[in-house]
């Protein structure tokens, strides 16, 4: 019966659990889903991480070529990151060219990474005007169920944490690139963005870390990505409701105690593969 209610009046349904503050899935408003990842899982990848946020999981492989920098940054690299949203995530992607929403959020995980200063691409350059590293995030979303930003950068941060490349040197008599035997290097990562997505409902009531049926429902979201330091790093809002100051102020303290919480997963999974 209830599952008839919610297919005929999905917005009825929904708003009888807010009148008792909580949601469909028994999370209280500003509840994250389980959180679990994995890290190392791709045996193919110089780095690699899987995450499941509630019904959400997405992986992300760290691949790298080697490339001449150019011209107008001669003596830095390249961060290429992909998001991919293949059909068997959702019903809502279909097979062909990328999809809008994917070619969307590949680009502002680039412009998060740059804003944040995560990355330094000065130490992917291998030799000034002529050789660099290219280093290549492929995210895959394997099962969407809501709030991918969110899912997207935590999986990326983990496995650029995981990532250890060959350490290449130049050879001073034929000027080629060579592996260096047995060497490898991890990527220095100078910052822990993370973002917190915040759904909102008549204007008043925000919920966190929202399913795929509450972001329908939701009259807009906004996501705040915050550093370890409370540094804040860039807000999204893509149209919806207005917001005032108050919503802004609440939004902000949930992504303060959301970056608490995946720090300390970060740490947890990092200290784990140490200790092997």
């Amino acid at each position: 019966m209830a599952n008839d209610f919610k297919t005929a009046q999905p917005l009825e349904y929904f708003k009888h659990f807010l009148k008792e503050n909580v949601r469909p899935d028994g999370r209280e408003l500003l509840e994250f889903r389980k959180t679990l990842l994995n890290i190392g899982t791709v045996s193919t990848a110089y780095g690699s991480a899987v995450l499941k946020l509630g019904h959400t999981m997405v992986s992300c492989g760290i691949t790298a070529e080697l490339a001449e920098p150019s011209a107008d940054h001669p003596n830095i690299g390249y961060f290429v990151p992909n998001v991919e949203l293949p059909p068997l995530c959702s019903p809502e992607f279909r097979p062909g060219p990328p999809d809008e929403k994917a070619q969307i959020l590949s680009q502002l995980v680039l412009d998060i990474v740059n804003n944040s200063g995560m990355l330094n691409l000065e130490d992917l350059c291998i030799e000034e005007k002529k050789l660099s590293w290219v280093i290549y995030a492929d995210i895959v979303c394997m099962s969407h169920d809501g709030n991918l930003l969110d899912a997207v950068l935590t999986v990326l941060y983990a496995a650029l944490q995981n990532a250890q490349l060959p350490l290449i040197q130049i050879n001073e008599e034929n000027k080629e690139a060579e592996h260096i035997p047995n060497s490898t290097f991890k990527l220095k990562l100078l910052s822990t963005p993370v973002s917190t997505t915040i759904s909102l409902f008549d204007q008043n009531i925000l919920f966190v870390d929202p399913s795929h049926d509450e972001e329908d429902l939701a009259n807009g979201t906004i996501t705040i990505v915050v550093g370890s330091n409370k540094e804040l790093y860039s807000v999204y809002k893509p149209g919806g409701c207005a917001v005032n100051d108050e919503i802004i102020k609440k939004c902000m303290e949930a992504a303060f105690l959301r970056h608490s919480e995946v720090s300390r997963l970060l740490d947890e999974v990092h200290e784990d593969v140490i200790e092997r």
